[in-house]
């Protein structure tokens, strides 16, 4: 076998769970063979390197063997070679700094009272947001070349 298609591979080393996942991330512009876009029929040759964008890192393999069976994954590294830097993985061991704010389930909307504490929340945290929804004004205050 020279090639084999794209989707296929990628379900076939256990990149993806279904080959179905892998036809989407591949119309979704999140698979690219050799730099370029790929779409879910093309072909995988041996010396190949595809990038696949899962979430927040990107994983690289450079095919070895192309294969059109689903692989056990003790078996994988006979056909691709990982070649995804440790610094990708470390990304999802990275602590995420988001926001949440807890309301009961029918407490309906917030009140003045809880918007204001909510606001005083966040001024503490400089986030390069506004939630006053007021204008920010940019001008320098020093520039007087009206």
């Amino acid at each position: 076998m020279d090639e084999v298609r794209i989707d296929k591979y990628l379900w076939s080393i256990r990149c993806f769970k279904t080959r179905n996942e892998a036809t989407v991330a591949c119309n979704g512009g999140k698979v690219k063979l050799n730099g370029s876009d790929a779409k879910p029929s093309k072909a995988v040759r041996i010396g190949d390197t595809i990038v696949v964008r899962k979430g927040i890192i990107q994983l690289s393999y450079k095919v070895i063997q192309p294969v059109e069976k689903r692989q056990g994954a003790s078996s994988v590294s006979l056909y691709a070679e990982n070649l995804t830097p440790q610094s990708e993985y470390d990304k999802l061991r990275s602590p995420r700094e988001t926001f949440f704010f807890k309301r009961d389930p029918g407490t309906g909307r917030p009140t003045k009272k809880d918007r204001r504490q909510m606001d005083d929340m966040m001024s503490g945290f400089d986030s390069g947001w506004d939630f006053s929804g007021e204008d920010i004004d940019t001008e320098d205050p020093d520039d007087e070349d009206m």
